[in-house]
């Protein structure tokens, strides 16, 4: 195991030492591929800057707007018969959405119940098994022009019901409430 530990440890600075070596080697120009790949990040985020402020923009909508809450208050009867706890229908909401705003969720709900809470767990494993599915094709899709996604997205929201259905299993097998 401490062997492993000493081949990651230098993995990082291997790789910064290997390639341009093997750039030099091939006779290319590693600062110049470097400006311009720079430059090309740069016109990316630019491109993409109004898709992302966009979506932040809604969710802070959706959330500030009490509608998040209302609709946890409407549906956590029936969570509730399935072993989903009404707490974690918030990240169940936002995940798909934003990343950063449900990893922000989660850390709520860690700091709220405790890491080693169900609604933690829960919440972990949720947050691990699902994607970003609105984000994704907001932005990727809008940045490279995509306008047709229908099946996108019906296959994205798909997979994260499944994510989550699954996460919720996972955990009552593992973590069962005490």
């Amino acid at each position: 195991m401490a062997a492993l530990y000493g081949i990651s440890q230098w993995m990082i600075p291997l790789i910064l030492v290997v390639i341009p070596l093997w750039a030099w080697f091939k006779q290319v120009s590693v600062y110049d591929c470097f400006v311009e790949g720079a430059a090309e990040g740069v016109k990316t985020a630019i491109r993409i800057f109004p898709y992302i402020l966009g979506m932040l923009v809604a969710i802070g909508i959706f959330r500030g707007s009490g509608a998040l809450a209302a609709l946890t208050d409407l549906v956590s009867p029936v969570l509730g018969k399935i072993g989903f706890p009404a707490e974690v229908l918030p990240l169940a909401v936002i995940r798909p959405l934003s990343g950063s705003g449900a990893l922000g969720v989660t850390a709520e709900l860690i700091n709220a119940y405790g890491p080693d809470s169900f609604i933690g767990h829960l919440a972990s494993v949720m947050q691990g098994s699902t994607d970003t599915t609105f984000y994704i094709l907001a932005v990727y899709f809008g940045a490279v022009g995509i306008k047709k996604y229908r099946h996108a997205l019906w296959v994205g929201l798909t997979a994260d019901c499944v994510g989550f259905l699954t996460a919720i299993f996972i955990c009552h097998l593992f973590f069962p409430l005490s």
